[in-house]
């Protein structure tokens, strides 16, 4: 399985606020639409069992820590996503960031019942749906080289700046390093509209997220009701009819919506 404010699936990790005294620390994995208290048999963070706080039709899935500190260290990541991969066999959670913590259940049912209703707008916005991803990267030795061999524009400009014998000038590998940047953003808008437009054609929320590196095309995610999971396979396989060799195409999920989740939470 593949952010005062409480961060839900955001990269940042913050505390909820309660006198400095209090010594019980709870932390916080998702927010599911449960009116019970219950206890779960597997596991968390540190092998603490995992159990819920509830407040009227909502829950916290929780497990105790021993301290406000959490480090990200590889098995405590493993262990949160492992959390919501399970959560996502039975149900579609609202995913908190890794490293949310509060002081209490006390605090945790608190914040709760002060969001209820905003909570309980996002669950039904992700009911019965899983997040997806669709990655694309140009699969070329030299991405660069690739681009003047594809863009008559910028095999002219590098020619005309490289080919004299006189070595450039900066401000001449700048307007040719600024065309190249140029190019590449259009191809991404280019490539990437066409395939929203495909998935958006069957129902499918989708979100452009930024590419990670120079070579990335796109970098999707898509919100898919779990019996759509088939046409959305059948979309992306569609999808890639429209690149050649030079592209490598990655699909992967299902994961619980972190994309697709976005509240400030009221304390």
């Amino acid at each position: 399985m593949s952010t005062a404010h409480i961060p839900i699936a955001k990269p940042a990790a913050r505390r909820l606020r309660k006198p400095a005294a209090a010594a019980e620390k709870t932390y916080l994995y998702a927010i599911i639409a449960d009116g019970q208290d219950r206890v779960y048999e597997e596991f968390g963070i540190d092998r603490h069992r995992l159990y819920t706080i509830s407040a009227g039709p909502i829950a916290a899935v929780v497990s105790d820590v021993a301290d406000d500190n959490v480090r990200p260290e590889r098995a405590r990541l493993a262990a949160h996503h492992e959390v919501l991969k399970r959560l996502m066999a039975e149900t579609t959670p609202l995913p908190m960031s890794f490293g949310v913590i509060a002081d209490s259940p006390v605090a945790v049912r608190r914040m709760l019942s002060r969001n209820q209703q905003v909570l309980l707008d996002q669950l039904r916005h992700v009911a019965n749906k899983v997040e997806m991803g669709l990655r694309v990267t140009w699969d070329v030795p030299n991405i660069f080289e690739y681009f003047v061999n594809t863009h008559p524009e910028l095999r002219m400009a590098r020619d005309r700046f490289f080919g004299s014998q006189s070595e450039p000038t900066q401000e001449q590998k700048i307007e040719l390093g600024r065309m190249f940047d140029r190019l590449l953003q259009e191809d991404r808008e280019t490539y990437a509209d066409l395939a929203v437009r495909m998935f958006a054609s069957h129902g499918c929320e989708i979100k452009c997220l930024k590419c990670r590196n120079e070579r990335e095309v796109m970098n999707l995610a898509g919100l898919v009701r779990r019996d759509a999971m088939p046409q959305f396979e059948a979309d992306v396989f569609e999808v890639a009819k429209q690149f050649d060799n030079n592209f490598a195409l990655d699909y992967n999920g299902p994961w619980a919506p972190h994309n697709f989740v976005d509240v400030d939470l009221e304390l």
